[in-house]
């Protein structure tokens, strides 16, 4: 029998698969790190909400979409998913700022 080799994913394609499931469940682009160490990949992510959407139920919906798609595209466990909320879109609504 012979021998099958090795399979190595580098950390920027973490990233990528990582902040493209960030926009399947939130519709917004993220800015993803991966860190890796052995089978498992720690996430931090840098992600704008959608207004008036929960901040705590839109943070907790990525982060176990996030653990679960990053898991079947790329076979790591994802132990952590640390999030930082930069901001929130009001998306199409103009607002009117006071002077």
């Amino acid at each position: 029998m012979s021998e099958r080799g090795r399979t190595s994913i580098e950390p920027r394609v973490v990233e990528r698969i990582a902040a493209r499931a960030v926009t399947e469940e939130l519709r917004r682009p993220a800015r993803v790190r991966a860190r890796l160490e052995g089978d498992a990949a720690t996430l931090d992510v840098k992600l704008t909400v959608g207004y008036p959407d929960s901040v705590a139920e839109a943070t907790e919906r990525t982060r176990a979409h996030l653990v679960r798609r990053t898991g079947e595209l790329t076979g790591f466990t994802v132990p952590r998913v640390d999030i930082v909320v930069t901001g929130l879109d009001a998306g199409d609504r103009r607002t009117r700022r006071v002077r």
